[in-house]
């Protein structure tokens, strides 16, 4: 996991200590390297610059030394240099390479020379610098001068003049290397004092960044503790709980904060009771507008009856005129054979006569009961809406007693198609009646003379979670419905009909009565081709509020 990763589990105060203090630690460290590296850099060039002049000034002074061979002499010479704690060594050589004097110079003999070290540029050009290991593995550098001497050279033609020398005669002198001095230098000295600087740079580092620490939380906690605050009594109103308000006296931004949270809650506060005064002022008035909307729409749905019935009137008066027509011809032409004829001048024959008149007017008056009670059930009122078993089936058919004839009226054909084995549903017959009136009206009046429409139930079966469902599916070959009209059919008011034919609720009321079936109204259309209106009814979906589009 990566370092802005874990920071993120940490609160503002750990986040903000961890990443100041990486900054100074790594200030500290850089700032701290840059500079031992480059006090290590002088300290070396010094040395080395020290070594180089010691080499020099040995080699000068002891040009008589090597010139006499004098041990002595040259001992002496490098006796006190020999005492300087960088100095590991001293050695004088004559110019065959023999020792003429020297002082701990038997490390050189174990020493090997250094791997990948290379000669500063600023070496002068008589000096020779070497690197070499010891056997303990201290490194250190071994400077080498030589020891040079002036010789006068005189030509032949001069040798054995004593005087006669023009002034334009000039002697020639010569500088002859007659030895060589080298000098062991070590830096042993030089790295432990760098080491005390790395660790002095380290504690130092150490100290500044714990007390950067220590006054950063001091810092941050001032800071920290009034947003605590802030975040406890946000916690609190979080809850609902306005009672709370922030203690901090500051004069500071936080204490501005401060004192605009508090003044939000008190703004809180009064909106709050505004609020519950306005939810109890509204629970009120939705219950009292619910009731009005329910009445309203009750209303509506019986409206929308009585229109239904309008358009029906002249059908099912002519279904009563036929059968009462019958009835009172009957009646009278067996009241007419009894007023002639006395009770011992009655046959068999016209007792029997007399008993099928009686049962065709039985059997008249039975259907005009039937379109009667028909008409009257689809005209009731009802407060609340109950549902019981239904056979869909049966209300297409009770349906149809009042519709065929008007069907018949504008000359066109009902074809039905009804299973006889779907099951019942859960529903209310005088609503759903009302659905199949509306929609069987509204094909006859989209279809022409000599059309027909088809009437078809079926039962789709139960398929996983879906429970099962009985489809009632009205097709017209009439003229159809746009597809921006199609969007739209299922909206209070609208209508395609010409005015004064229509209100424009009927599809709107029944989409509303097969939602609180659990059901759903499906339309398909194509221009001039013909319209098929679906409802799908649920077996045991429980009713639920309509939804009105």
């Amino acid at each position: 996991m990566n370092l802005f990763g874990s920071l993120k589990r940490f609160g503002l105060r750990e986040r903000f200590v961890t990443v100041v203090s990486l900054v100074i630690i790594a200030s500290m460290l850089i700032i701290s390297g840059y500079l031992v590296n480059r006090q290590n850099d002088t300290y070396r060039n010094e040395l080395e610059k020290r070594g180089r002049a010691l080499a020099a000034n040995l080699a000068y002074n002891a040009e008589y030394g090597v010139i006499l061979e004098s041990t002595t002499e040259l001992e002496n010479l490098i006796e006190g240099v020999a005492r300087a704690n960088d100095i590991i060594y001293v050695q004088v050589l004559s110019s065959d390479g023999r020792v003429l004097a020297e002082t701990g110079g038997e490390i050189i003999t174990e020493a090997e020379p250094c791997k990948n070290e290379s000669s500063p540029e600023s070496t002068p050009v008589k000096f020779k610098r070497e690197c070499y290991t010891s056997a303990e593995g201290t490194k250190f550098v071994q400077l080498t001068y030589p020891v040079e001497t002036v010789k006068q050279s005189i030509s032949r033609e001069n040798l054995g003049i004593v005087h006669g020398f023009s002034d334009g005669d000039e002697d020639k002198y010569i500088r002859e290397v007659i030895g060589e001095v080298r000098v062991g230098l070590t830096f042993s000295n030089l790295n432990r004092e760098v080491t005390k600087s790395q660790t002095a740079a380290t504690l130092l580092t150490f100290i500044v960044v714990l007390s950067a620490i220590i006054l950063m939380t001091a810092f941050v906690r001032i800071i920290t503790r009034p947003i605590e605050s802030l975040v406890n009594v946000t916690d609190q109103i979080s809850k609902g709980d306005l009672s709370k308000s922030v203690d901090i006296n500051r004069g500071d931004e936080i204490g501005l904060l401060a004192n605009s949270f508090n003044r939000m809650i008190e703004s809180l506060k009064k909106s709050q009771e505004e609020i519950e005064e306005y939810n109890r002022n509204l629970e009120e008035k939705i219950i009292e507008r619910t009731q009005e909307l329910e009445e309203a729409q009750t209303q509506l749905i019986q409206s929308e009856k009585m229109v239904a019935i309008g358009q029906l009137a002249a059908g099912v008066a002519h279904e009563l005129n036929n059968p009462l027509g019958g009835i009172l011809g009957y009646a009278q032409f067996t009241l007419e054979k009894i007023q002639k004829k006395c009770a011992d001048d009655i046959s068999d024959k016209d007792i029997e006569s007399y008993k099928r008149y009686l049962q065709d007017i039985e059997t008249q008056s039975r259907r005009c009961k039937a379109i009667v009670q028909n008409l009257l059930k689809f005209s009731r009122t009802s407060q609340t809406v109950d549902f019981d078993e239904v056979d869909v089936n049966r209300v297409v058919e009770d349906t149809l007693t009042f519709v065929e004839h008007q069907l018949m009226m504008n000359q066109i054909t009902l074809v039905k198609n009804l299973d006889p084995k779907i099951p019942q549903i859960k529903g209310n017959p005088s609503q759903l009646q009302q659905v199949f009136t509306n929609i069987i009206l509204n094909a006859m009046h989209a279809s022409e003379q000599g059309n027909e429409i088809v009437l078809t139930s079926r039962f789709a079966p139960p398929l996983g979670e879906f429970g099962g469902a009985v489809e009632i599916a009205v097709t017209d070959s009439g003229k159809g419905i746009s597809d921006e009209h199609l969007k739209k059919i299922f909206e209070p008011f609208f209508t395609t009909k010409d005015v004064g034919k229509g209100t424009g609720l009927g599809l709107s009321v029944s989409y509303g009565i097969i939602k609180e079936h659990g059901g759903e109204i499906k339309v398909k259309s194509k221009l001039d081709e013909g319209t098929t209106f679906t409802v799908i009814i649920p077996l045991e979906k429980s009713p639920c509020p309509a939804d009105n589009k």
